[in-house]
């Protein structure tokens, strides 16, 4: 009688665009540093907006990685992807679909907030100011929020399944349980992840309409969730994209299972109700633990959402306290995108990147610009803290009312 399929959705491949790196080695690095690189936004066109800092993908030059052909037909959050999703498949030891492996085996899964702003500006400019044939052919996809899961399919030729997630910033790990089901269900890997790029004039008027948008113009000061000086969040460019896999494809072409996609659940409390995530926030941290089958003392880590708004933050400290009860206090908490950025959809997805690496590396990343804690958290704060977290949860919510939790599990764990 053969052994059973084991279908469990491991991660096997991590590729990191970030304000703080451009592979994931430099990321974790500055990750587990506490290194902050907010700093004052310098894109063309943004310099008197009224946002002042933000978290700017400033070493990245995708003519080093990407073909010109597929550089002009796309924006910087789709090269940025494209770049991502290189270093993952690299990371995974997975290539280009060929004829030993059937191409309709991988699939793409991403998400994305605000797509490609910058291009679209660029060529409604245009438009208006030389006219209709000045217009770029590629103005009516590369706007377009689904472009990355598009274009990284069409480039590595992978015919398997293809979506985009669009559920708010809630979304990047959204699209991680996406994935992990179309492997469950039989495809051998899915590339997953999210990338933005906000940090243009067009795309920040559009952000300007959120109240909880940080307008602090010192970088220190300007992203300090769970403390009494918090005002609002900024904004990030860049993400990351995973390679998620069933776990006995990865085995039998020898690569290393660095986590498995254990969990996850999804709630809707609306737009700005941020007493009201309380509620839904924890219910979708039961049902991921329910899910993974981890009890709440099984959590090792919490990498949270840590918007930056006092209720919100309100409301997630008691959500996490709601959903894992005593434990909730003691359990270390963490929100490393204080020294990045909030990257929309893109934010939880770097979430989840830290959180593998930081339970292959025995490191729980501190957050950076934050110390007086004025919640009942034990928010790691200064250096990073030395453990061994075999299971980590991560939280993600969306300023339209999403809420989302993962949990990720060490592959030794039981």
């Amino acid at each position: 009688m053969s052994e059973p399929q084991d279908r469990r959705a491991a991660v096997t491949g991590i590729g990191v665009v970030a304000p703080n790196g451009i592979s994931t080695d430099t990321f974790w690095k500055a990750t587990h540093e506490g290194l902050s690189v907010l700093d004052r936004v310098t894109r063309d066109g943004c310099e008197r907006l009224p946002l002042k800092v933000a978290g700017e993908v400033r070493a990245f030059d995708a003519a080093d990685t990407i073909e010109e052909r597929f550089l002009v037909q796309t924006d910087r959050f789709t090269h940025y992807a494209m770049a991502a999703a290189d270093f993952a498949l690299t990371d995974a030891r997975l290539g280009q679909a060929d004829t030993d492996q059937s191409p309709y085996s991988i699939g793409v899964v991403t998400a994305a907030g605000s797509g490609g702003g910058e291009f679209g500006q660029r060529e409604l400019q245009r438009l208006w100011g030389k006219g209709s044939r000045f217009v770029g052919p590629y103005q009516s996809i590369a706007w377009f929020y689904a472009a990355s899961t598009g274009q990284v399919s069409i480039r590595r030729g992978f015919k398997g399944p293809c979506s985009v997630v669009a559920s708010d910033e809630a979304g990047g790990l959204d699209a991680l349980a996406h994935a992990a089901r179309a492997v469950r269900r039989g495809t051998d890997a899915i590339v997953v992840g999210s990338t933005e790029a906000p940090l243009a004039p067009y795309s920040v008027v559009c952000q300007l309409g959120y109240e909880e948008l940080s307008r602090e113009s010192e970088p220190g000061r300007a992203y300090r969730p769970f403390t009494k000086d918090a005002c609002g969040f900024v904004p990030a460019e860049g993400g990351a994209m995973l390679v998620v896999e069933a776990a006995d494809a990865a085995r039998a072409r020898g690569a290393d299972i660095r986590a498995f996609v254990a969990g996850h659940a999804a709630t809707f409390t609306g737009a700005s109700r941020w007493a009201e995530s309380r509620a839904g926030l924890a219910q979708a941290i039961r049902q991921a633990l329910a899910e993974a089958q981890c009890a709440p003392e099984e959590v090792d880590v919490v990498f949270a959402d840590a918007l930056g708004v006092p209720a919100a933050d309100r409301a997630e400290a008691l959500a996490i306290a709601d959903a894992l009860g005593a434990h909730g206090t003691r359990v270390p908490v963490t929100a490393p995108k204080t020294g990045t950025g909030r990257g929309y959809c893109a934010a939880p997805v770097l979430d989840t990147a830290a959180a593998v690496l930081a339970m292959e590396h025995g490191l729980i990343p501190p957050t950076p610009n934050v110390h007086d804690v004025c919640h009942d958290l034990d928010l790691v704060t200064g250096r990073a803290r030395v453990a061994e977290p075999r299971t980590a949860l991560v939280l993600s919510r969306g300023l339209m009312g999403s809420n989302s939790a993962l949990v990720l599990r060490h592959p030794s764990a039981r």
